[in-house]
């Protein structure tokens, strides 16, 4: 059998096992909020040996040659050592500078690097706490806009992540780890074009980043943002209607949870991005391409509920 080994640690595991559960079940902790690749929380370095990996595409080239690799995608089938992801020596030291709640469940949290971050609208960053409970949120803010990093979490239900968050306060520290793509961007060649922005909850956050740099490039055409929450929970509505005062080819568009979405009836010139709760951005996709929205113009992005 295969031996897997962390540091002075060495141990036997079946053939194909789970890089990931390997890890766990041996007292390696190694975090994972999604297990499908896309979180990125399990990520550890291969110094020896290589993994089955079902995920290749899941990282870029230069960190696959480094030797990183996604932990809950891995199978192990020769021997392996690893190191896992350390945020103490590979994340950046955040400071916190404001913990706020814009509403009863969502908490805006800031914080300023110990180091730039380079990013765009749309991307997201694991957050780490000191006691290594590590979430990917996706950033609020614009690059350049604030010595700031802005984030929306959402506080609903109980989670490692957000229990200890509820209890953050001005000059406490966090970790971050690396920054991460996605499929949510703003793309000046649309300039003109009918942009829908529609998220459900802190969905919401990554579209507030890409509505304003859109905005910020001077986006001609006319802009739909469809926000879905509970009553009291449009955390953004003033911003949101400031916003489209100044600019006029902005509606704002705030809606229950459950609203009906049978009068989205988008142009096929029109594009949009959905982020929310996997459920909703179905529902969304299902619309829109059932009023005639090529598939190639719509851009997801879904998230669990503190998927802990």
């Amino acid at each position: 059998m295969p031996e897997l080994t962390v540091g002075d640690r060495r141990w036997q595991v079946a053939p194909g096992a789970s890089l990931l559960q390997a890890l766990n079940r041996n007292g390696v902790a190694v975090p994972s909020s999604c297990h499908a690749g896309h979180c990125h929380t399990c990520r550890v370095r291969c110094v020896a040996g290589l993994p089955d990996d079902r995920r290749p595409d899941a990282l870029p080239a230069h960190e696959r040659a480094a030797g990183w690799r996604l932990a809950c995608q891995c199978q192990v089938t020769e021997d392996l050592e690893v190191v896992p992801y350390d945020p103490k020596q590979d994340g950046v030291e955040a400071r916190v500078v404001d913990a706020s709640w814009p509403s009863d469940q969502v908490l805006r949290l800031r914080l300023v690097p110990s180091r730039p971050l380079r990013y765009h609208a749309g991307q997201h960053v694991v957050v780490w706490t000191n006691d290594g409970i590590a979430r990917p949120y996706s950033l609020a803010s614009l690059p350049g806009e604030a010595p700031w990093l802005e984030f929306h979490l959402q506080c609903s239900r109980p989670g490692a992540f957000v229990d200890r968050a509820r209890h953050l306060k001005e000059g406490d520290s966090l970790r971050l780890g690396e920054v991460l793509g996605g499929p949510l961007h703003y793309d000046p060649a649309w300039e003109a074009r009918p942009l829908w922005l529609l998220a459900s909850g802190t969905g919401l956050a990554p579209l507030w980043a890409v509505l304003r740099h859109a905005l910020n490039h001077h986006h001609s055409g006319p802009v739909r943002v469809v926000h879905m929450a509970a009553e009291g929970s449009h955390y953004l509505a003033a911003e949101l209607n400031a916003l489209a005062v100044l600019h006029p080819q902005l509606q704002v568009d705030l809606r229950g949870p459950g609203a009906e979405l049978a009068d989205l009836r988008p142009t096929r010139h029109t594009i949009a991005l959905a982020c929310g709760a996997p459920a909703m951005v179905q529902a969304i996709g299902r619309r829109l391409f059932m009023a005639g929205l090529p598939r190639n113009q719509l851009f997801t992005d879904t998230f669990e509920k503190n998927a802990d």
